[in-house]
């Protein structure tokens, strides 16, 4: 099956819900409008089609394979990765001072969709250079920036970044790789680092390993953490590459999805200590993994997304060409294609609307990170920073839980085919389960979204979003039309689900965290929820103006059928939560613990 970017929405959300005319006014990005973001997609579109989607299904049957000490990539993925790389898609959302393209997150982040859509497992490997750029950017020293930013943004090298231990998992505070200081001011590291997506793979020259060790003698816990450079190949003065250093990829993990994305066992010092670099301060390690972290939790929510518009694609497709009974309506009186059947259009639709719903997310959220950090007035960026660091867990959580459903109800829209293999449809739902994990599970998302983005300001900064969705409410009461009637009754129950919950977990974090807790995961999914279908309502009040104007009619009256969609099937499940959340935490902490 082939995939079709979905380019013409992604248009329609950067131009009217993120407001890229907008961004592109800000210093640094004046290049940056829509003619600009269109010629990139299209691009974009053009490559990621042609050349990588292929590769999806050929991954998943032939994975990368490691044979004495190194692993081999899919066969075509080298080839691939050479042409993104030369297309300078790498350097995309990066600094032009290092040979990057400097474009806006909002246009990177929906050319990162693309991308995945295309092939996840082969987008693993720019994912991981991107967050491992963004930590060198912010902490590495000058000299560390000159050395290995232009090679990464060149894609002529890749990044990495290494946390997991066998006994860390998401508990950082458990790390044990160590870093004993050398006379000449580098580090030798000691250790065994697990997970480590293309931590070894054959498609670039040098791999940039981004680690977390504690300096001998420093104090237990997080506080005791720094991070390292520790490159595959040692790099010569004059940017040659020199002597291997001493870390080595000793195994690669058999995995349910993703099988082409080589995840590494990596053994530091074997040999006598791998050499690596302090980046930043010693003991401020977790800080600045904290910036490569955040990165790849949007990225990987964009991954969500991608699978989803994948399945979604591949459902459709299905269910124009699979011919069973006839429609209940009998308005044909053979057997016809199963898109006719009314549950059949509910599944495409609830796969349609959540993976529309959650792309708008996603690019709003993209541009107040640019506004961030480009808006020349302080306040302005100092707002936008908050409403971008209360969407990523959103954005990570929420649309990776969402791509279960919508990869789940691709399967299902296949009927027994779907179960099979060979059809394909299967393949997203197993690669999609990963998502929801790595990067910080969807509970330490919703742990984040309760404990820093919720209850540390009394719930302030959430209140404040209510208020930005009851200016969307007021817009669709003027509107009269039923559609935006719907809308506005379903978007405004969510609405006061949501001030209801925040208010519970504002007022009961202190006195009964295991009650808010409890309710966590349900509070990201009810925000989630509500945020996505927010910008659905506002597509909704966009599409019927540009039906009245006449334009575009076919896709905006599509937009106006999945907005309200979204409002009558979606939104509806976030009173159900607020009640979970408000009044269900006794059925989860008073069970005895040896009664499981």
């Amino acid at each position: 099956m082939t995939y079709k970017a979905p380019v013409k929405d992604m248009l329609f959300n950067m131009q009217h819900l993120a407001h890229l005319d907008q961004v592109a006014q800000m210093p640094g990005f004046e290049d940056a409008g829509l003619e600009t973001a269109q010629a990139v997609l299209e691009e974009c579109a053009k490559l990621n089609e042609d050349v990588v989607s292929p590769l999806n299904w050929e991954g998943d049957k032939y994975p990368s394979s490691f044979h004495d000490g190194k692993v081999t990539t899919t066969p075509g993925f080298k080839q691939a990765f050479r042409q993104y790389a030369e297309g300078g898609w790498q350097g995309l959302q990066h600094p032009v001072d290092f040979g990057g393209q400097g474009l806006p997150k909002t246009i990177g982040a929906a050319c990162g969709e693309i991308l995945n859509s295309a092939n996840l497992s082969f987008a693993l490997c720019p994912l991981l250079t991107d967050g491992a750029i963004e930590a060198l950017l912010t902490a590495g020293t000058d000299e560390q920036k000159a050395v290995y930013l232009p090679k990464m943004i060149s894609g002529e090298w890749t990044g990495t970044m290494n946390l997991t231990e066998p006994q860390a998992g998401s508990d950082l505070s458990l790390v044990r790789s160590r870093a004993e200081p050398q006379p000449d001011g580098s580090y030798k590291i000691f250790g065994t680092k697990i997970f480590i997506t293309y931590g070894e793979h054959d498609m670039a020259e040098n791999i940039v390993h981004l680690v977390l060790a504690r300096v001998t003698g420093a104090p237990e816990g997080v506080k005791g953490i720094s991070l390292f450079i520790c490159p595959k190949f040692m790099v010569n003065a004059d940017g040659s590459l020199g002597a291997r250093n001493d870390v080595h990829c000793v195994s690669i993990e058999h995995k349910m999805g993703i099988k082409a994305s080589p995840t590494a066992v990596l053994q530091y010092g074997d040999h006598g200590g791998a050499i690596g670099y302090l980046v930043g301060e010693e003991n401020r390690g977790l800080e600045y993994m904290f910036i490569m972290m955040n990165a790849a939790r949007y990225a990987v929510g964009v991954q969500g997304i991608s699978v989803a518009e994948r399945a979604y694609q591949k459902a459709v497709q299905y269910a124009r060409d699979r011919v069973q009974s006839r429609p209940v309506d009998g308005s044909l009186n053979t057997a016809a294609p199963i898109i006719h059947h009314p549950d059949v259009k509910r599944m495409l639709m609830t796969m349609r609307a959540l993976t529309e719903g959650c792309r708008a997310m996603a690019s709003v959220a993209a541009a107040a990170y640019d506004a961030a950090h480009n808006h020349p007035d302080a306040e302005a960026r100092k707002q936008n920073q908050a409403f971008y660091e209360f969407m990523v867990p959103l954005v990570k959580g929420y649309s990776t839980e969402m791509s279960l459903e919508v990869t789940s109800l691709g399967v299902q829209v296949h009927g027994g085919m779907g179960f099979i293999e060979e059809t394909g449809a299967a393949q997203y739902y197993r690669d999609a389960k990963i998502l929801t994990i790595y990067e910080g599970t969807t509970a330490i998302q919703a742990n984040d979204l309760v404990g820093r983005k919720t209850a540390r300001d009394g719930g302030q900064g959430a209140k404040a979003l209510a208020k930005q969705i009851e200016t969307t409410e007021a817009e669709l009461l003027s509107s009269g039309s039923a559609h935006a009637q719907a809308m506005l009754k379903r978007l405004k129950a969510a609405r006061e689900a949501f001030v209801d919950t925040v208010e519970f977990i504002a007022g009961q974090a202190k006195a009964d965290p295991n009650a808010i807790y409890a309710g966590s995961v349900n509070y990201l999914m009810l925000a989630g929820n509500l945020m996505a279908g927010w910008q659905m309502a506002r597509a909704l009040l966009v599409a019927e103006r540009e039906l009245a104007a006449g334009n575009d009619a076919a896709f905006m009256q599509a937009k106006v059928t999945t907005a309200r969609f979204y409002a009558d099937h979606i939104l509806t499940r976030v009173p159900g939560l607020r009640d979970a959340i408000v009044e269900g935490a006794p059925g989860v902490t008073e069970m005895a613990l040896e009664a499981f």
